[in-house]
């Protein structure tokens, strides 16, 4: 590239506020140094986990207005009053889920001529990511579940993972507790779900697979993580196959509602298409023998397969219950017949500057280069949704969904 490629690094926008970046300033100023050709400026922030003198320091400026950009970066959604017409952004946008809420959103993009690609669908030819916060989403909302457990069981209290400096000191607070009996669920089995592991191990909880925990009765924690293949099965009864699960979700159904029974924390790391299968339904909560009292759902899908997630929870207001009998919210911990439930859909921000770093690595190391080449993987084409305002082909599928027709 022989021109100057300018990178703006957004101020988040979005309601509540989160403090992650993308790239954080170490990372930019690597960037600057690697491609000479690479501007990167920064808007000022007082909500960032790092302050603007760090930028500055850096040797990134400030810049309120970034109008001047080839490629606007942020963590979570923008506001719609913030976006640029005709730029290029780069954020978790969530709209290629058809998801209600973020309607409005898509809308405006396509209205103001913006080319979107999503941080979700950078991946690989092989379909892999290439980065995400993942991890520390799983690190998180197993904490988070694991503090709602303690509340509910009176068996310890553990400081939220925001009140503490880091990583580090989470993880010193874990090794002093003591987990008594409990049956743990993961679903999933990516960066989500080994994060989710993490802190289970940190704790020396036993790992078991599916057929045991099903099966055996034990005297001590345990845990077990369960793929697609564990919680699905083809309605042709065919064999499981990984790719017609990818192409076919709707050709099957679920065969979760077994593990319902057995599970004290459910612990939902899963990537979960609108089009599979959902894990269980409220009527099978209703069983006397439905075992769950707390579900920490770091996928956090809405709708989704999980039918107590009925809202996105904060980190300031994390837990709330639901009553199986009245099928609705009630306050948190507030009856012992209730699932608490987390829900929290910006988990590592709890633990910010951690999960930055991670991440901006990843976008310096890996993802950055596609777009100062000339994108020979397809990496930018597969993660954009918009471009130039109009569908790509490949997101073609949200075109009713743009329309406001479904």
């Amino acid at each position: 590239m022989d021109k100057t490629f300018k990178i703006g690094l957004l101020r988040e926008t979005k309601t509540p506020p989160d403090k992650r970046v993308a790239i954080p300033p170490a990372q930019a100023k690597e960037l600057k140094e690697m491609y000479p050709q690479v501007d990167i400026v920064a808007q000022p922030s007082e909500l960032r986990c790092y302050a603007d003198s760090e930028y500055v320091e850096a040797g990134i400026p400030l810049q309120e207005d970034v109008s001047d950009c080839d490629l606007l970066i942020g963590v979570k959604e923008v506001k719609i009053e913030a976006l640029l017409p005709g730029k290029s952004y780069l954020f978790f946008a969530h709209v290629a889920k058809k998801q209600p809420h973020n309607r409005k959103l898509i809308q405006a993009i396509a209205d103001k001529g913006i080319t979107l690609l999503d941080h979700e669908y950078l991946t690989n030819p092989k379909g892999e990511r290439l980065v995400a916060f993942g991890h520390w989403a799983g690190v998180v909302g197993a904490y988070n579940g694991l503090i709602a457990y303690g509340k509910r069981t009176g068996q310890f209290e553990l400081p939220r993972a925001k009140d503490c400096h880091d990583y580090q000191e989470l993880v010193g607070i874990l090794k002093k507790t003591k987990l008594h009996q409990a049956r743990i669920l993961i679903t999933g089995g990516g960066r989500v779900a080994a994060g989710a592991l993490e802190i289970f191990r940190t704790l020396g909880v036993q790992e078991v697979e599916p057929e045991e925990y099903l099966t055996k009765q034990f005297d001590k924690p345990v845990v077990c993580r369960l793929d697609p293949w564990h919680y699905a099965q083809r309605k042709d009864g065919k064999p499981f196959d990984w790719q017609f699960w990818l192409s076919n979700p709707t050709d099957h159904t679920s065969t979760f509602v077994p593990y319902t029974k057995v599970t004290d924390l459910f612990v939902a790391c899963h990537f979960w298409d609108f089009r599979s299968p959902i894990f269980f339904r409220k009527e099978d909560m209703k069983a006397p023998d439905f075992s769950i009292k707390v579900i920490a759902d770091v996928s956090c899908d809405i709708p989704g397969p999980i039918p107590t997630t009925l809202r996105a929870t904060t980190i300031a207001d994390p837990f709330y219950d639901y009553s199986i009998e009245q099928d609705e919210e009630v306050p948190a911990f507030s009856g012992a017949n209730n699932v608490t439930t987390v829900t929290i859909d910006n988990l590592p921000g709890e633990l910010p500057r951690d999960a930055s770093e991670y991440f901006g690595k990843i976008m310096v190391n890996t993802v950055i280069p596609h777009f100062l080449g000339n994108d020979e993987e397809g990496v930018m084409s597969r993660a954009t949704i918009l471009k130039d305002g109009k569908l790509t082909e490949r997101y073609s599928y949200l075109q009713s969904y743009l329309e406001g027709k479904e």
